[in-house]
């Protein structure tokens, strides 16, 4: 989810009835709730959005995972057929492709698990988001029937009334704080461009663990 959409949810779901407060003395409060609704509707429309392009991710990493899995176990039997041939070439460039293979699931299962992260996040997030709405259309309609109770009465919402819709809304407030806690934000993981000596050391290296794995394959076969 984007640091933009995470901070709405923050606010829409932290702000609760304060925002009807701050601004009640201006503007009806129950235009300001129903507008909060509404906003807090399309925000769980987005983080829906953003949970169903996180499973489909999942998805595609987990079939390539599998993929890539049967793609080194079949290399197995073909390299020990080079060798069997006293293909050695052939041999090494199996074990190269397995190694390259390695490294792709090693950054598959990584894929996986950060998806599977982010998916428990935006499913407690769209939860949290769903109690805020409920609890909002509940103290609009506290508020709706206060403001009928006094007007039959001819006076006015008491600030009591408004006290205790406000601390009814700070429990969403509290929930999804503990819901933050329990997510961290999501790291950015990004490759930088390496010097062209490390290119070199790293190729170098590459082809010593071939060699090394080519040896030990052909001394298991003696």
């Amino acid at each position: 989810m984007s640091e933009s959409l995470s901070r709405r949810v923050r606010r829409l779901v932290s702000g609760g009835f304060h925002a009807v407060l701050d601004t009640a003395e201006n503007l009806a409060p129950e235009a300001v709730l129903n507008e909060h609704i509404r906003e807090v509707e399309r925000a769980i429309d987005e983080v829906r959005g953003e949970l169903g392009k996180v499973l489909a991710q999942k998805h595609l990493a987990a079939k390539k995972l599998a993929d890539e899995g049967n793609r080194h176990e079949s290399l197995s039997d073909q390299i020990q057929a080079a060798l069997n041939a006293k293909r050695d070439d052939l041999a090494a460039a199996g074990v190269a492709e397995q190694m390259d293979i390695e490294a792709r699931l090693l950054v598959l299962e990584n894929t996986i698990a950060d998806c599977a992260a982010q998916e428990r996040e935006l499913s407690d997030f769209v939860a949290a988001l769903q109690s805020t709405r409920r609890e909002m259309q509940q103290n609009l309609a506290d508020w709706k029937a206060a403001q009928n109770q006094n007007h039959v009465a001819g006076g006015a919402v008491s600030g009591s009334k408004i006290s205790q819709i406000a601390h009814n809304s700070e429990k969403s407030s509290q929930n999804f704080e503990r819901v933050l806690q329990r997510h961290g934000g999501m790291p950015l993981n990004g490759a930088g461009n390496q010097a062209s000596s490390l290119r070199e050391l790293e190729e170098l290296s590459r082809q010593n663990r071939v060699a090394e794995r080519l040896a030990a394959l052909k001394a298991g076969k003696s």
